[in-house]
């Protein structure tokens, strides 16, 4: 169902109003330096909007994982003062969040004044959804916009529950954006439509393949989750990572996937991660027993670019292998270049979050796919065909 966005509020409904917004700025940081501000970037569309409408904009958002009370090091205080720089103009920062002070500081606000508030997550009731947090947020606005897709997928007092209790409660255009890309693509992809899905674990995994056997065209899987499938082929996995308790249903997945589902051909190993220098690429047949698979092999990597090439929608989630350690990376890269090389020949190309996300910025290849996820959890959960939250409870387009 179509949900209300901020382009949907006349402008009488933004001037002079207090904009709730929960954005999503949880971002690294060493110390008090932020190591990257592609989640700050992200929401700052939303804001400008908000601010030439005249809106007095307070944001939430949480920061880490801080265990319900306030820790210095999970302070949003570096991100007021980023933010400031991206948008050009004083951000105001209050390290409270549902007290009277805080409640103050977003009456004092001008028009077009931006306002961050301390981290939802110091909070004992935001993960519990508590309904008395929830109120005490919606008095922070006059109406509330969510903007932080990636945290869509969690039932939150500041991603939730505050909808509940202040309207209108409509999308910011992150989260449109995100909500379209991944939604016409999945009702009416261009075909070939291919998904990749990698990362370590099957479990993880599991309700996106069933969800997307029945609608690609193929499915390619890499990572080490390539190895439970290995085994249930009767393959020698060496000390590769195995879902024994997986092993069956890869099986039944395998049966049921026939031609559209391709596992690795060969694999790239080594004896530990320890000992990349080492590495060597073997037939998926020959795993030697006391290696483990770290990545995709060449030759895979080079028939995954080739059906990249020739789809017409391609959705990638989960890394081919241990990108973070060379060369065990070459087959993350290669998917990412291919892509890249896709979407430059007119196929829509969407990287759902996560550490494809991070390879792809890695590769300084995130402006060249058509959508780069901010969510890796909420974009796999929508993948699943889940029910989000945050969108749920949003207002519905008329």
């Amino acid at each position: 169902m179509k949900k209300r966005t901020i382009r949907d509020l006349a402008p009488a409904e933004i001037k002079g109003r207090r904009a709730l917004v929960r954005v999503d700025f949880n971002v690294p940081l060493d110390g008090t330096r932020i190591t990257d501000d592609t989640r700050i970037r992200a929401a700052i569309p939303t804001l400008r909007s908000l601010i030439s409408g005249g809106a007095r904009v307070v944001l939430l958002s949480h920061l880490g994982r801080p265990k319900a009370k306030p820790e210095a090091k999970y302070s949003l205080a570096p991100v007021a003062a980023r933010l400031g720089e991206l948008l050009g103009k004083p951000v105001a920062f209050c390290p409270e969040t549902d007290t009277d002070a805080a409640l103050a500081a977003t009456k004092a606000l001008a028009d077009g004044d931006v306002l961050l508030l301390e981290n939802t997550r110091f909070l004992p009731g935001e993960e519990k959804n508590d309904p008395a947090l929830s109120k005490s947020f919606a008095r922070l606005g006059d109406f509330y916009v969510n903007d932080a897709f990636g945290t869509a997928h969690r039932a939150h007092a500041s991603t939730a529950g505050v909808a509940a209790f202040l309207h209108p409660a409509v999308a910011g255009l992150l989260m449109d954006a995100e909500l379209n890309w991944l939604g016409a693509t999945l009702e009416k992809p261009k075909r070939p439509f291919i998904a990749i899905l990698g990362g370590a674990k099957i479990s993880g995994k599991i309700d996106v393949i069933e969800q997307l056997l029945p609608k690609v065209d193929g499915l390619l899987i890499g990572g080490a989750m390539a190895c439970t499938f290995y085994r249930a082929m009767g393959l020698e996995t060496g000390k590769s990572l195995v879902e024994e308790d997986r092993v069956a249903m890869a099986k039944d997945l395998l049966a049921r996937g026939g031609m559209r589902l391709t596992l690795p051909h060969d694999a790239t190993v080594a004896p530990s991660l320890e000992r990349a220098g080492e590495a060597k690429a073997v037939p998926r047949n020959a795993i030697p027993k006391d290696q483990a698979m770290f990545d995709i092999g060449p030759q895979s990597a080079a028939s995954y670019s080739r059906a990249i090439a020739s789809a017409k929608t391609i959705i990638w989630n989960g890394p081919m292998g241990v990108f973070e350690t060379p060369p065990f990376d070459a087959g993350t890269r290669a998917v990412a270049e291919a892509m890249a090389n896709a979407t430059g020949k007119g196929a829509t190309t969407i990287v759902g979050g996560g550490d494809s996300a991070a390879a792809v910025a890695e590769a300084g290849l995130e402006n060249k796919m058509s959508h780069v996820s901010t969510g890796g959890g909420a974009s796999l959960e929508f993948l699943e065909g889940k029910k989000l939250p945050g969108v749920e409870i949003l207002d519905e387009a008329d």
